[in-house]
């Protein structure tokens, strides 16, 4: 069977058709932080994730990832450690740079917003025919390969936001 190439009318199409679906996405990811909105601003929640994701991360690392300076960085950070959220700890590899880690209340944070997220999406699909749930979640997971998202089990949190 012959692979058929897409004109751009059709692509248009495509594109208006993940464009309705990523307003769902954005609407579900914009009310699961309001889950956590008193606790901390959405860069402080960026920071979570993103020590969630890669586990313990240096300050540049933190302001490369939010694409800040690095004071910028280091004030979200140094708020997150007085809020009890984020812990410095040296690092063993090399002693001249702390290592951010989550503490529990942290991953707490970030597992609420996730399981919110989850839930969410699971009650859309829930309205969808087990058929197209498939096609779905098979289609999606070509459109993340395709733009470069890795494949991680449960542990990948993804917002959307560069991490």
């Amino acid at each position: 069977m012959a692979v058929r190439e897409t004109g751009p009318n059709e692509t248009a199409g495509q594109a208006d058709a993940v464009m309705r679906a990523t307003r769902v996405l954005v609407g579900i990811i914009a009310r699961s932080i309001t889950e956590v909105e008193q606790e901390v601003s959405i860069t402080q929640f960026r920071v979570l994730v993103m020590v969630a994701t890669r586990g313990s991360l240096n300050l540049g690392e933190v302001a490369e990832g939010l694409g800040v300076h690095p004071s910028n960085a280091t004030r979200t950070v140094e708020r997150l450690v007085v809020a009890g959220l984020v812990e410095r700890a040296e690092n063993p590899a090399d002693r001249r740079y702390l290592v951010l880690k989550l503490t529990p209340q942290g991953q707490d944070i970030v597992e609420r917003v996730m399981a919110y997220r989850r839930g969410a999406i699971e009650s859309v699909l829930e309205e969808m025919p087990a058929g197209r749930r498939q096609a779905l979640a098979a289609a999606l997971g070509a459109f993340a390969e395709a733009a470069g998202e890795p494949s991680r089990g449960e542990e990948a949190y993804v917002l959307g936001l560069p991490t």
